[in-house]
């Protein structure tokens, strides 16, 4: 199973899901966006749409690895994640299935009670994805020490 996540720069968001039980596979893109096949220059103008995402193969529970998700993420800033500001840091969840709709609304849901401020992560059906670069596959590994907006205790840890 597939599943696309956006949750700010797309170097650690990868490298903390690759870690994580179930997952077999992790590949940084662009996501949901109106150009096609954007480089990495065209996503940061803002003017693409695009988001920076990681396209997730799992095999264990969705609703196990969207709860892993939250906890590198802020659910209630919009187009910013750390100190990365833009249209293409925005967090999303964009699914393929109707399974998927479905369980990701009812994580929502329950991640918004546990917030004052409400809940800004797009929850949408994919419509466009193309694989970033090669430099930006596994930056975090063949880059260790690199930028990164979660905290490098966080990185390697489960859920």
């Amino acid at each position: 199973m597939q599943i696309y996540l956006a949750g700010g720069c797309f170097w650690g968001v990868e490298k903390y899901l690759a870690n994580q039980d179930g997952v077999t596979a992790t590949e940084v893109g662009y996501a949901n966006g109106t150009d096609i096949n954007p480089t990495y220059e065209d996503v940061c103008t803002g003017l693409t749409g695009h988001a920076e995402t990681v396209k997730v193969d799992y095999t264990g529970e969705l609703a196990t690895l969207l709860a892993a998700f939250y906890k590198v993420i802020n659910p209630t800033i919009l187009n910013r994640q750390g100190p990365d500001v833009g249209t293409q840091y925005r967090t999303g969840i964009f699914y393929t299935t109707e399974n998927e709709r479905e369980i990701a609304q009812k994580s929502l849901s329950e991640l918004a009670k546990e917030y004052d401020e409400p809940i800004v992560v797009e929850l949408l059906p994919l419509t466009s994805y193309y694989r970033a670069e090669e430099y930006h596959q596994k930056y975090l590994d063949k880059n260790p020490g690199g930028y990164c907006h979660i905290p490098q205790h966080i990185l390697n840890r489960k859920g």
